[in-house]
């Protein structure tokens, strides 16, 4: 019977999520090249570990900086503003460094690949703890699921940084024998998460150019916040945007011709909730004037402006109280008596 290595099986998994992503339509390149960079991991980590290809082990380094790297970019691309090439031209030096650091001073590759992902992840944290609130491409009904998602992701760069320290010292320790396992359990693992999350991550923004970045010191009082607030009421309810599932941030601050950081922040001193909250009550509230009317909760759901069941229901039980169907339940109850 053949088997197959773990990290060659994780290689074919992510393949397929590439071919999956590419078919399927998704929109940011570096979501290709993080899907692929992993497939390509697995696959030489199977060469090297499993069938001997020793040859190939100075390039093992080299490939893995491009994935922290490369899902950095993916990062910033869904969720905080387009690819601009000659800016983010830079994490090109990731990989490049680690190319150098084989044929300079291969001593000190594994430290430099540790420090690249957990640096990454680190990156990506303290991106997420900073503007959690305020992610101008990503689609306001996923509510808080963008920042969980990339969370988890960035744990797994930095679970891959802890199984590369796990490897030096059973090494270090005189038990090469133990490698293996952990490059089969630990590492797999991590690559595994980094393919799935990241494929699941590019349906949480949208493909479209932020707002205007706030200027250095701008700051408004109450007043201005709770204007800036009417405002985006007025042009929701007039155009009934919160129906679009696709709204982020972004379209809204363009809109109203405000930064996005702007605006996410006097929704928040306003209003005590975050944008995608406060968007999300307008189409909770729409869902439940359709679920008055004796709407099935199906159907209610993307008649509402959301994408999935789990977003709705969230939503749902958070600004009621209730599940969609208890709460059409007591409805129909309070007419009946």
């Amino acid at each position: 019977m053949i088997t197959l290595p773990v990290p060659l099986i994780v290689s074919l998994i992510a393949l397929y999520l590439l071919v999956r992503a590419v078919l399927g339509g998704a929109r940011w390149p570096a979501f290709w090249g993080l899907l692929g960079m992993t497939a390509l991991q697995g696959a030489l980590i199977s060469l090297v570990h499993h069938y001997g290809v020793s040859g190939l082990r100075f390039v093992l380094p080299v490939t893995a900086a491009a994935i922290p790297a490369l899902a950095w970019l993916a990062f910033r691309t869904s969720l905080i503003r387009p690819l601009d090439l000659p800016r983010d031209a830079i994490h090109a030096a990731t990989p490049a460094f680690a190319a150098f650091c084989a044929l300079a001073a291969p001593q000190t590759l594994d430290a430099v690949v540790v420090a690249v992902f957990a640096g990454y992840g680190a990156a990506i944290l303290m991106a997420l703890h900073r503007d959690a609130g305020a992610l101008p491409l990503a689609r306001l009904e996923a509510g808080g699921l963008p920042v969980r998602v990339w969370r988890a992701l960035a744990v797994a760069l930095i679970v891959s940084a802890a199984s590369d320290v796990g490897i030096a010292l059973v090494v270090m320790s005189g038990r090469a024998d133990l490698t293996g396992a952990i490059i089969s359990t630990f590492s797999s693992a991590a690559l595994l998460a980094i393919a799935v999350l990241g494929l699941w991550g590019d349906g949480l923004g949208q493909d479209e150019g932020p707002a205007p970045e706030t200027p250095a010191g701008a700051a408004q009082d109450t007043a201005d916040d709770r204007a800036l607030v009417a405002r985006l009421d007025a042009l929701l309810e007039g155009e009934r945007l919160y129906l679009d599932a696709d709204l982020t941030l972004a379209r809204l601050a363009r809109r109203l011709r405000v930064p996005a950081k702007q605006l996410s922040a006097a929704v928040n001193r306003a209003t005590g909730e975050n944008i995608s909250r406060y968007v999300n009550g307008f189409r909770i509230r729409h869902a439940c004037g359709l679920l008055a009317q004796r709407m099935p909760v199906t159907e209610a759901i993307y008649a509402s402006g959301f994408n999935t069941k789990s977003n709705f229901n969230r939503e749902f039980r958070r600004v009621t109280g209730h599940s969609p169907s208890d709460w059409q339940a007591d409805q129909s109850l309070a007419r009946s008596t």
